[in-house]
């Protein structure tokens, strides 16, 4: 496993090789970037979007919470994290695509399923339970179908992208880019046990 002083070493090996390797590229990004494409990812340690598609640096714009999840549009005066990232990419970069990124083995669509936060306070779990309650809609009915076991799990991730890309329409920068054909939205799952990505087509997720 790697700690700091791991990172610390693996920067020289990217310093004094990647890096050196890609001045070029580097150059040009240190004036700015414009990637296409915006991928909302789980903060999983397993689940990298830049490894998992290849992408080089100032490719995909990245931003990653526990489990993926993007919650509806809400002008609360909190402070939204995923809302801030989502209104740079679309109305800043002017991305033409958004990828909501689910993976199996997710452990907060887990805590979701079996509700092994529930009732727990910030510091012991509060906050990953306030945050995953936005798939209880959706857990009521996979529990309901599925059970809260391997199938279940399975069923939940799906129904978490679905969640997100539901409400990625509810923000108005978003639904007016989709509806006027300026942006797309994506939903896909990727399955460490078997590397395999499968692909929302419609309502179902097929292999791509």
């Amino acid at each position: 496993m790697m700690h700091f002083s791991d990172l610390k070493e693996g920067y020289y090996r990217f310093r004094g090789t990647e890096w050196q390797q890609e001045r070029e590229r580097w150059s040009e990004l240190a004036t700015g970037q414009s990637p296409k494409v915006m991928v909302i990812a789980c903060s999983d340690s397993r689940v990298d979007p830049a490894t998992i598609f290849g992408a080089r640096p100032g490719e995909i714009f990245v931003v990653r919470n526990v489990a993926n999840l993007v919650p509806p549009f809400e002008d609360d005066g909190g402070r939204h994290g995923v809302s801030a990232a989502l209104e740079f990419a679309v109305t800043k970069l002017e991305v033409e695509e958004v990828l909501v990124l689910g993976h199996g083995a997710c452990g907060g669509v887990n805590a979701c399923l079996t509700q092994s936060l529930a009732n727990t306070k910030p510091g012991e779990g509060g906050f990953v339970a306030h945050w995953i309650d936005l798939l209880d809609d959706a857990r009521e009915k996979v529990v309901a179908e599925h059970g809260t076991g391997p199938e279940g799990q399975k069923a939940l991730e799906q129904e978490g992208v679905k969640v997100s890309l539901k409400n990625l329409m509810t923000f108005p920068f978003v639904k007016e880019r989709v509806e006027a054909g300026k942006l797309k939205l994506h939903g896909a799952v990727f399955a460490i046990e078997d590397g395999r990505l499968r692909v929302l087509e419609g309502e179902t997720f097929e292999n791509a």
